[in-house]
């Protein structure tokens, strides 16, 4: 791999929580890479049985990549249902909402979720859910166009911010470069499967935030490697966070807590918990 590949800045193997691995959170890598705020890595196995259960968001939108496995969603907009390997779950929690779900008897879970900071007219605004299958996920070459666009494909998931995300499988061997936007200014990317070459480094199971600028993200793939790339303009934004949200000043996480409380006693909410 040439030198010339854009330099890592900050690398992290994350933290484990069970079946869960935090890659990034807004009180430390979310701070360099915003909007993107947190980032999960989840490996639900067959033994752990473990859901997601009914929890809150507000401020924010949250977007799972379904890397394998099945899991039932249901959220307080009203929508429930069942998501396969390679489908994409979008929930812009705006002003707020509740979600959860399961993994299907016998079936391990594994996938992505990643959290995005909404700007001020989005951050308040009603919750808005969308349950894609894969096919409706558009590729360029090893990339799947998760969120915004590259190349000239988009995803079907509209979002007025400058910014893109890709899920992204190399074989062995397999070379790649990553060219953002010209106006975009933050980049990183996290490794699952196999170890990825870049900027004079090894990467593996662990979340890589490269130097500010537009410059070209170099890949070189040692094994068969499953990543998530993105790059975006920097959110100008403060983060304020709450326990399941982020806002942009302390005036509307109150708005959000209350909007999030309110639907707790509602009758959507307790629809969550029929099956």
């Amino acid at each position: 791999m040439t030198s010339q590949s854009r330099q890592i800045v900050y690398r992290s193997a994350g933290q484990s929580h069970g079946p869960i691995i935090r890659l990034i959170n807004p009180s430390d890598i979310g701070q360099l890479v915003k909007p993107f705020v947190f980032l999960d890595l989840f490996e639900i196995t067959t033994a752990q049985r473990r859901g997601f259960v009914p929890h809150p968001h507000s401020g924010i939108a949250t977007l799972t990549v379904f890397l394998e496995g099945s899991m039932t969603y249901r959220d307080t907009t009203g929508k429930s249902g069942s998501l396969a390997s390679g489908a994409v779950e979008w929930m812009r929690a705006g002003s707020g909402v509740w979600h959860g779900g399961e993994p299907a008897p016998g079936q391990p879970a594994r996938g992505f979720q990643l959290w995005v900071a909404l700007p001020p007219e989005l951050e308040l605004s009603p919750a808005e859910s969308l349950y894609l299958d894969a096919d409706r996920i558009a590729q360029v070459g090893p990339a799947r166009v998760i969120l915004g666009s590259y190349h000239g494909t988009s995803s079907p998931i509209a979002y007025p911010v400058a910014l893109t995300y890709l899920y992204v499988r190399l074989k062995d061997g397999e070379t790649w470069t990553y060219e953002p936007s010209a106006d975009h200014n933050v980049a990183w990317l996290a490794t699952n499967a196999g170890k990825v070459h870049t900027a004079g480094t090894v990467l593996e199971r662990e979340v890589a935030v490269f130097a500010q600028g537009n410059e070209a993200i170099k890949l070189l793939a040692e094994g068969d490697t499953e990543l998530v790339i993105a790059s975006a303009a920097k959110h100008p934004y403060a983060l304020v966070t709450g326990s399941s949200s982020v806002h942009t000043s302390r005036e509307n996480l109150l708005v959000g807590e209350r909007t999030i409380a309110d639907l707790q006693r509602s009758a959507q909410f307790a629809a969550l918990s029929v099956r």
